[in-house]
């Protein structure tokens, strides 16, 4: 076991395995979670302590780690650990929010000489449980450096993309990709359904040529199935999509197909598939 103390903050479906991942790792882990019963049943699968408060988890802590909601959680905890984190600490958010709210915890870090990361992840639940997350990284350095190691326990690969705030930005740009790869995929299944095609045929064929995407090849049989009961919610992606169309507007960017997909997401919670896979757009076209 190593000497490090880290702390994880918020056991959700992501931050769940990848806690786990350090713990399998052996280091000396600390772990909160608003819901403390799901604390206490982290508790009984991995070896770790349990804090009370999100202030006692990341007391003496090295590194403390954190993947909550929003941007009011990343306020609200994210605050309350840094007003017990000591000097040369350093906190690292995996919280899908926004590139300000990353700003203002990385100067209130500063303030008290803690390092801080914006380093959102992608991968989906599949993706942390089996410890092949992607981390998009902002922040200097020095700080990225001394992290990137212990990242590694749950990541596939982390690149840092620039000053804080870069990595919230590629996040944003990771949901335009997929949320415009998604509707792609959904109206190409429901032309071929309609054209009386063998769709999982199909898709095996040009999932071999320049159509291929990462969605294609995990997604199109279960969408040909009508399953979309496990993966990356559509709140959840409504909420991402939110937080980069918010950005568009002020940097000038065009988003419409983003919009555009945001608005058929809608459709699918109004179907009642708020917590369905993203992969659920089909079904309003049926």
């Amino acid at each position: 076991m190593t000497d490090l103390k880290v702390s994880f903050l918020g056991l959700g479906v992501m931050g769940f395995p990848m806690a786990g991942h350090l713990a399998n790792a052996g280091y000396n882990i600390t772990v909160y979670n608003r819901t403390a019963e799901k604390a206490q049943k982290w508790a009984k699968a991995y070896k770790g302590n349990v804090a009370q408060t999100p202030e006692q988890a990341a007391e003496d802590a090295d590194i403390v780690f954190m993947c909550v909601g929003d941007d009011n959680d990343v306020r609200q905890i994210g605050n309350k650990a840094l007003s017990v984190m000591r000097t040369g600490s350093t906190l690292v958010d995996h919280t899908t929010a926004s590139a300000d709210v990353a700003r203002e915890l990385y100067y209130a870090c500063q303030a008290k000489q803690v390092g801080f990361l914006d380093a959102p992840v992608s991968g989906g639940q599949a993706g942390a449980e089996n410890g092949q997350l992607t981390i998009m990284v902002g922040g200097d350095d020095a700080v990225y450096d001394k992290v990137k190691p212990i990242m590694e326990t749950y990541a596939r690969h982390s690149q840092l993309l620039g000053k804080v705030g870069s990595g919230q930005l590629a996040k944003m740009m990771n949901q335009i990709c997929i949320a415009g790869v998604v509707q792609g995929l959904s109206e190409a299944l429901h032309f071929g359904q309609r054209a009386g095609l063998d769709c999982n045929a199909v898709i095996d064929v040009i999932s071999k040529g320049a159509a291929q995407s990462w969605q294609m090849e995990n997604r199109a049989t279960t969408m040909l199935d009508n399953s979309f009961d496990f993966g990356f919610a559509v709140d959840w992606m409504r909420k991402d999509l939110g937080i980069a169309l918010d950005e568009a507007r002020k940097n000038g960017s065009t988003l419409a197909l983003t919009a555009l997909v945001d608005q058929y997401y809608a459709d699918v919670q109004k179907l009642g598939g708020g917590r369905w896979d993203t992969s659920s757009l089909l079904t309003r076209l049926k």
